[in-house]
């Protein structure tokens, strides 16, 4: 004798076998021995929010305002000079321009319409100075306290379970940049439970790569980390390139080595003759001069005045070099050497350590 099954009442053993596995996977999400559940509003939460903030700084060289980004490409006019900008490495292109002389007026403006990006990802279509001016008035000044935490960055991807406990909806996401991160973290309610697939890692300013293993290790690492950095929250795009230094420090730096002439450039001429002498800079404040069979002598000293550092040089013969040079840029050339960028107006020296 054949059993049969009414189908309403095998629907309803399926419904049954549907609903407690769902409740299986629920049970795994807020399970009390798990790791405790990201929740909003926490600390932790803020602190992630923060992070994954729009940093507006990068690009100042060209906006002066900290709390947006224009978004490229972008054209300008610098110093008379149109240049579209089509990546953050064209900052430098603007830079080399501004650097080109020190006795001129640097000027940049913006061809409209452009698109900026608030902190929040929100975009804005600005048409002129003014509705860009409107904008700028809202961010905080130079170096100023703001939210926006930059000493630390998240390495994506980062996979997230979350449960609603008033739908009973299960969802999981992988969170793949800065702008999906603020995204669920802004989108996280009081009635959702998130679990984190830890370990995730976090990166700071210098590299240094962190592994997290839960939410109290993220909290306390990024509460540690947060303020450890120089956020670069200014409009002078030249403020990293001396480095600030003493002038024992430049003098210390001079006479650790020997150093190569790379340029030289007087009254707009190139010196290619002076290219590759090797100067030295002795402790007891002589200069020796050499390339081949040419050599000269003569003294050399630094000092400082409001407008930075200053190498004056003296030498018997090559008086091209003769000059209170002032300190304009230190740099690390691709093979790690330093490079000194010395200006008088718009004579320039350029030197390259040379240990060997």
């Amino acid at each position: 004798m054949k059993t049969q099954i009414k189908l309403p009442i095998l629907i309803l053993f399926l419904l049954a076998i549907l609903v407690a596995s769902c409740r299986s996977e629920v049970t795994e999400i807020i399970d009390d021995t798990q790791e405790p559940s990201l929740k909003a509003n926490s600390t932790v939460a803020k602190l992630m929010k923060r992070i994954s903030l729009n940093d507006g700084s990068n690009d100042n060289i060209i906006d002066n305002a900290n709390c947006f980004n224009l978004q490229l490409p972008v054209t300008v006019i610098v110093n008379g000079l149109e240049i579209v900008v089509n990546s953050a490495e064209d900052f430098e292109v603007i830079e080399a321009i501004f650097d080109e002389f020190d006795d001129d007026d640097d000027s940049i403006q913006i061809e409209y319409p452009i698109r900026i990006l608030l902190s929040d990802f929100t975009e804005v279509i600005i048409n002129n100075q003014g509705e860009q001016n409107g904008f700028m008035n809202s961010c905080n000044g130079e170096n100023e306290v703001d939210d926006d935490i930059e000493c630390l960055d998240f390495q994506y991807p980062i996979n997230v379970s979350i449960f609603n406990t008033t739908t009973e909806q299960i969802d999981r996401i992988t969170i793949a940049n800065d702008r999906q991160m603020h995204e669920f973290i802004e989108d996280l309610d009081e009635d959702d439970i998130a679990n984190i697939d830890f370990p995730i890692s976090i990166i700071l300013l210098d590299g240094t790569e962190i592994i997290i293993n839960s939410l109290e290790e993220l909290e306390i690492d990024i509460d540690n980390a947060k303020d450890d950095c120089d956020e670069d929250d200014d409009y002078d795009y030249n403020d990293d390139d001396n480095n600030n230094l003493s002038e024992q420090e430049f003098t210390n730096l001079l006479t650790s080595c020997s150093w190569k002439v790379d340029e030289l450039e007087i009254n707009d001429q190139d010196l290619e003759n002076f290219k590759n002498y090797a100067l030295t800079f002795n402790p007891d404040g002589t200069v020796a001069a050499e390339l081949d069979s040419n050599s000269s002598g003569g003294t050399w000293s630094v000092s400082s005045d409001n407008n930075g550092l200053r190498l004056t040089l003296t030498m018997d013969s090559l008086t091209e070099f003769n000059n209170n040079w002032r300190l304009h840029k230190i740099e690390e050339e691709d093979d790690d050497k330093d490079k000194v960028d010395l200006r008088t107006g718009r004579d320039k020296l350029e030197l390259i350590k040379n240990c060997n």
